[in-house]
């Protein structure tokens, strides 16, 4: 097995948020004008000049990330085909979060006593490591408290982001660690959004569990069970499914049926916000791992959550 990875230290210049990584003997990089990072990572510009990461496999597959809410906007299987979805209203001017493919929801899903969804998304993480497994890329990015968040969340943490990209899957695993001397809680998603045409999709594994229906009334979720086999969209959707299993499938409707698993989401999302936004709603849907219930860590005490996307 052919492995590089790689630790990161010194900023190169006009990226303030990246470590490029050493060079070692016997190592092979591709070379790009920041620095070297390992074999089939790229970093370049992006979308309002913003720092984003290029993954790229020798099997064929391909995706993006930005370093502004540590947000992956693109995954393209060999096909060609992108199965992740960029709304069309999405910014990138870091004045509010980017509105589509996988964004963060941390230290809190949904409303509560700070922003929505938490300010993982708003904020700047950093590239700290880099490696290529056999010619699969992977990154490792590197969120810490600061100013901004201590605002709404006074409290000392550390999260890590691992991508990992392979022929016809991706990878992520996130790892949030208290490095405060006091205990804190926070909850957590994943808020992803998948290419789709919305008359035609399903989802499938979710039969069983508790729901939380958000509609009409998402202050008051009407509490039930799911009796279907197989959910569709015919209109609004936004439910929450608690102890969901740890495997679903996604029939986009385009001739693809993504196995979406994971380790330690303990929840799912699904959302469509048909009508509010008639611009893009027939395009995608949001299938989202999810912890709801919040997790308590105590001083040096880590929790680490694992989604992994595949195709056929």
């Amino acid at each position: 097995m052919a492995m590089v990875s790689m630790k990161l230290s010194v900023p190169p210049l006009n990226f303030p948020n990246l470590r490029p990584n050493k060079r070692y003997p016997g190592m092979a990089f591709a070379a790009t004008n920041q620095d070297a990072v390992a074999l089939g990572v790229k970093v370049t510009q992006g979308e309002g000049n913003l720092p984003k990461l290029v993954l790229t496999s020798d099997h064929g597959s391909e995706a993006e990330i930005y370093l502004f809410g540590g947000c992956i906007t693109s995954w393209k299987v060999p096909s060609g085909r992108d199965l992740l979805f960029v709304r069309p209203d999405a910014v990138f001017d870091k004045k509010k979060p980017i509105s589509g493919g996988i964004p963060h929801c941390f230290p809190q899903f949904g409303p509560g006593a700070m922003q929505q969804h938490g300010f993982a998304r708003n904020m700047d993480w950093s590239l700290v490591e880099s490696g290529n497994v056999e010619g699969n890329p992977n990154v490792t990015l590197e969120l810490k408290d600061g100013p901004y968040s201590r605002a709404m969340w006074d409290f000392g943490f550390l999260a890590r982001y691992k991508v990992i990209l392979n022929m016809k899957s991706i990878s992520t695993e996130l790892t949030v660690t208290n490095t405060d001397n006091k205990a804190f809680t926070f909850s957590a998603a994943l808020h992803s959004y998948f290419r789709a045409s919305i008359t035609g999709i399903s989802v499938k594994g979710l039969k069983g569990c508790k729901s939380l229906n958000k509609d009409p009334d998402p202050k008051n979720p009407i509490e039930g069970r799911e009796e279907r086999d197989s959910i569709t969209f015919p209109g609004f959707v936004d439910c929450i499914y608690l102890d969901a299993p740890n495997e679903v499938h996604l029939d986009n409707a385009l001739g693809d049926v993504i196995t979406i698993k994971n380790t330690n989401w303990s929840d799912a999302v699904l959302w469509n916000p048909h009508l509010q936004m008639e611009a893009c709603y027939k395009d995608f849907v949001c299938v989202e791992n999810a912890k709801i219930g919040t997790v308590q860590l105590e001083p040096e005490q880590s929790w680490i959550a694992k989604q992994h996307l595949s195709i056929v």
